[in-house]
């Protein structure tokens, strides 16, 4: 039996396929190695996993996690998986690598995720062979759910919300300025405190104008801050990976063509075209 997982920052999908074939599919929280340390994954897992999850008979465990970019990073998360599958063989991968290959398997192209963070790469069917830096949810993350919802509160904070859309945030989340200080400042993982009101833009009925350029410009950003800066990105389609992209789609893709770039794949998770992707790279080796 063998694992493939593919970790954000928020939410970690897994697929357990059994030796006759049969996929089940669990959930648990995110293991951000830049968030969260050996000890916390050690635990949540052994809290989190299905109960009837027979970790003895797990042959193989291949885990893409956000933020397991360099190899003390992914070591953390790494010595984590050996822990509590310590029959298993334990492969860590970045993330970016799970989308490339979920969205383009064995062909070269460009990959995005657009979640609670953002990354984007240049893939040759193989590797990730350009990566510009996504700076992460304080210097960056341009168009994730994280920079989407900084940019609400910053409106909220500034006084700059429309008046009826400020009345319904305050009867959903009854926080003030202070509140919001506190958490985002002192509190861990203010990147999914920001990223969770991604969800308020998206069900905004009220003044759908406000949401819509809020989203809009996220994108904008994203693309001028991030896309545009890979050579020749005219060439290729634009495939990503995430809730974010997926959610808003209908934006993103104006912003895609208004870029020149083509649309090809927009998917919410990667998992089960991972799970394609190493059933077909098993068989290839038999």
């Amino acid at each position: 039996m063998i694992i493939i997982a593919d970790g954000g920052s928020t939410k970690t999908n897994w697929c357990l396929v059994t030796e006759d074939g049969k996929k089940v599919y669990f959930n648990t929280e995110g293991y951000n190695p830049y968030f969260s340390n050996t000890e916390y994954i050690i635990q949540s897992l052994k809290e989190s996993l299905p109960t009837d999850l027979n970790k003895g008979e797990i042959t193989e465990v291949n885990y893409y996690g956000a933020g397991c970019s360099t190899p003390e990073m992914r070591k953390v998360v790494e010595d984590a998986m050996q822990v509590v599958f310590d029959k298993s063989k334990v492969n860590i991968g970045h993330d970016l690598l799970a989308a490339a290959r979920a969205l383009l398997g064995n062909e070269e192209g460009f990959a995005a995720i657009l979640g609670t963070g953002t990354n984007t790469c240049l893939y040759n069917g193989r590797e990730i062979t350009h990566n510009i830096d996504s700076g992460a949810y304080i210097l960056g993350d341009e168009g994730s759910g994280c920079y989407i919802g900084k940019k609400l509160l910053i409106d909220y904070l500034r006084g700059y919300m429309p008046e009826a859309v400020r009345k319904i945030f305050w009867e959903e989340f009854k926080l003030t300025p202070d509140d919001i200080n506190e958490i985002v400042y002192t509190q861990p993982r203010a990147n999914r405190f920001c990223a969770s009101f991604s969800k308020f833009v998206y069900d905004n009925n009220v003044n759908i104008e406000y949401s819509r350029n809020l989203v809009r410009t996220s994108f904008v950003d994203f693309f001028n801050n991030l896309v545009k800066h890979y050579p020749d990105y005219q060439r290729y389609t634009f495939n990503c990976i995430g809730s974010v992209g997926y959610n808003f789609r209908n934006v993103l893709e104006e912003v895609c063509v208004e870029n020149g770039m083509t649309v090809g794949s927009i998917i919410r998770s990667p998992i089960d075209n991972l799970v394609k992707y190493h059933l077909q790279a098993a068989s290839t080796k038999a």
